[in-house]
């Protein structure tokens, strides 16, 4: 079992940059695909990034590509996302997940067993 936690969220001016924290709490997190998804009000749940077990693998979105990167931290068990140059459009609540098993399908929501409960980002025009 792996619990997540996020944080960093908050209110940004449009061109600013945040930098969002996925705290994981299980010892096999290392073996974890992790992903970051959003939702923004209204709208389904998207991908945004995900970096592969021992962060090997980093795919993006084609909205958020070259804005953002996504890294992890093995040694304090946490997955960052920095996002730069935000925009009102990126204004959503983001979630980290994760995955125990390895799939291609990395962009979609069921291939990932476990989530945190979200933090909230306003991008502010």
């Amino acid at each position: 079992q792996v619990q997540l936690v996020e944080s960093g969220g908050g209110l940004v001016q449009a061109g600013g940059s945040v930098r969002l924290s996925c705290a994981a709490s299980g010892p096999t997190f290392i073996e974890n695909r992790v992903g970051w998804f959003r939702q923004a009000p209204g709208k389904e749940r998207e991908f945004v990034a995900t970096i592969s077990r021992y962060g090997s693998h980093k795919y993006y979105a084609d909205p958020v590509k070259g804005r953002i990167t996504i890294s992890r931290d093995d040694a304090k068990n946490t997955v960052y996302l920095r996002m730069n140059g935000l925009k009102p459009e990126d204004t959503a609540v983001y979630y980290c997940a994760a995955a125990q098993g390895y799939s291609s399908d990395y962009n979609l929501r069921a291939t990932y067993d476990f989530w945190g409960q979200g933090t909230q980002v306003t991008v502010s025009s």
